[in-house]
């Protein structure tokens, strides 16, 4: 849904947002109200969540929900369902009045959609968020889609996303869980039905 009918600059969006309950999104100047999530969405994000923390991920690089400028059209503020973070980004992010990674500061280390149902929502994840988190600089994007039942795990390589499906039982490639050096392998169907 979108809500204003003029285009808007980040300070303006800002300043309409902060003292609002309602999750939002800025899509090329556009303010764009963000749908309540399903349970299995919430399932997949807490699921991730807690994997992360259990591989020695620091709460402090861990964030649900948070704001992420990125390059677009005009204007653009996305609110991804997790990110990780960059010591250094968890840094610049310290004390901050609004948690909202600005296009100065370095980008995440991983950022996870998981896709709502709607053609807008599939578009949305799988076409214009790519190639902002691509252009953004972000290392690896995945795109956990419960209703087509397979991960897209995107890794930026000579400044572009090479894509692997991950399906059923096979193991998530990702260079974030090679650097954790993770026993515990993650399954496609591990995160799908949020459980171990």
């Amino acid at each position: 849904m979108t809500v204003a009918t003029t285009r808007m600059g980040l300070e303006e969006f800002f300043a309409y947002t902060s003292n609002l309950d309602t999750l939002y999104e800025l899509e090329d100047g556009e303010v764009i109200e963000m749908p309540p999530e399903s349970d299995l969405n919430q399932r997949i994000t807490s699921f991730l969540f807690a994997y992360f923390l259990q591989q020695g991920v620091s709460p402090d690089r861990l964030r649900t929900k948070t704001e992420i400028a990125v390059m677009g059209e005009r204007t653009t503020v996305r609110v991804p369902d997790l990110m990780v973070l960059s010591e250094e980004l968890a840094m610049a992010l310290e004390g901050a009045n609004r948690a909202t990674v600005t296009l100065d500061m370095p980008p995440p280390r991983l950022v996870v959609e998981v896709v709502s149902p709607g053609k807008k929502n599939i578009d949305r994840d799988y076409r214009y968020k790519r190639s902002q988190y691509e252009a953004r600089g972000i290392a690896e994007y995945w795109i956990v889609d419960p209703i087509a039942q397979r991960i897209t795990v995107l890794t930026r390589f000579e400044g572009l996303y090479e894509a692997v499906l991950v399906e059923r039982n096979a193991a998530i490639t990702s260079a974030l869980l090679i650097e954790l050096a993770s026993e515990n392998r993650l399954t496609a169907a591990q995160i799908l039905k949020a459980r171990y």
